[in-house]
Order: C-alpha cells, then sequence, then structure tokens
C-alpha cells in the first residue's frame, strides 16, 4: 500500500513522539537538566507543526484517506496524552512532593478519559453513516493542550525560581486548568451531539 505525504508526516509524528517520550521520561527535578527539557521542547513544537502540516495538505491535494482519519487522530492523542502521563509522573515531583509541572494525575485521568469516550461516540456515530468531526471545542482543547505542555517544559526549565513578575507563576497552573476545563467541557459537548444516536439505538 502507498502511503502518500501527509500519512508519511503524520508516522513521522509518531516517530517523534517516541523519541520525545524517551526524553522527557529522563528528565528530573531534583536534578535539573534545561537543555534537556529544551531539546524536548523542541521536538514537541515540530511534532504540533505537524499536526497541522499534514491535515493542511491533505485537504489540499485531496488527499484525505481512510488510513489518515484513523492515523492522525490516534497520533495527536499518543503525543498529547504521552506529554501529560510524563509531566505527571515523579520527574516532575521534588523530594517535599510539590508538583514542578501543577498536573495531578486525576487530571490526566479526565483527559485520556474523554478521548477514550469520544473515540469510542465517533466510531458508534460513523459506523451508521453520521459525521462526527471535531468541532470548535474539540478544537480549542486540542490547542490549550499543546500550548499547556509546552509551556510548562519552558516554565520548569526557565522560568521557576527566576524572580521574574508575579505574573509568570498564575500562567502554568492557569493553562493546566483552562485545559482541564476545556476537556471537560469538549467530551460534554460530543456527547450532547451523540445523545440522539443513542437514543435511536437503545
Amino acid at each position: 500500500m502507498k502511503i502518500n505525504l501527509p500519512n508519511q508526516i503524520t508516522l513521522c509524528r509518531l516517530v517523534l513522539a517516541v523519541i520525545f517520550f524517551a526524553l522527557l521520561s529522563r528528565f528530573q527535578v531534583r536534578a535539573p537538566q534545561p537543555l534537556l527539557l529544551d531539546l524536548c521542547l523542541g521536538i514537541f513544537i515540530v511534532a504540533a507543526i505537524t499536526d497541522w502540516l499534514d491535515g493542511y495538505l491533505a485537504r489540499r491535494n485531496n488527499q484525505v484517506t481512510t488510513l489518515g482519519r484513523i492515523l492522525d487522530p490516534f497520533v495527536d492523542k499518543v503525543l498529547v496524552g504521552g506529554a501529560f502521563i510524563i509531566l505527571a509522573g515523579p520527574g516532575f515531583v521534588d523530594a517535599a512532593g510539590v508538583s514542578y509541572s501543577a498536573v495531578e494525575p486525576w487530571m490526566v485521568v479526565v483527559m485520556i478519559g474523554r478521548e477514550l469516550l469520544i473515540s469510542s461516540l465517533r466510531s458508534f456515530a460513523e459506523a451508521r453513516g453520521q459525521e462526527f468531526g471535531a468541532d470548535v471545542f474539540g478544537k480549542a482543547k486540542t490547542v490549550v493542550q499543546l500550548l499547556t505542555a509546552g509551556w510548562i517544559m519552558l516554565d520548569v526549565a526557565h522560568l521557576m525560581g527566576s524572580g521574574g513578575p508575579a505574573l509568570l507563576a498564575w500562567i502554568k497552573p492557569g493553562l493546566v486548568w483552562l485545559a482541564v476545563v476545556l476537556t471537560t467541557l469538549s467530551g460534554v459537548n460530543y456527547v450532547i451531539k451523540a445523545s440522539h444516536l443513542l437514543k435511536e439505538s437503545s
């Protein structure tokens, strides 16, 4: 099977995600390595750009395929979900038990639970011939999650304890909570959209 350029880019993003996870999981706040986080951030930004690029090329060149419709959201979920799992892990918790990422494990459960639920609803809807694409809440959720993960890495590497403006201290937890809220709202919105299908099938 020939794989077109957009899908090749998506597969490259999956490879980047694996490299990103391998590097990010080595970070320890107890022995901080800012350059390691800078490298992780750079890889993460490139991966996020390819998320936009593959979709743009697929639409522009009329290369939207079934493989792409399956692979692209899967890789996105792997990249974002994996990032938050590691950011909520022990590598970002100091000896006093303080989380430098501001991401709590329950927040990651909410994010991943939402993705699993929406994937199930999408499969259910499309099996019945109904469109179930991303809406404005879903797109906003993805953008905020990417921005949040990127900012956390930048903040932990260079801003924490730098004595900068007090406002900077609020950006990280603010983004984290915004990501959780948008994740929840988008999940509820998708459930409402799919409710008529669930009623018809009951």
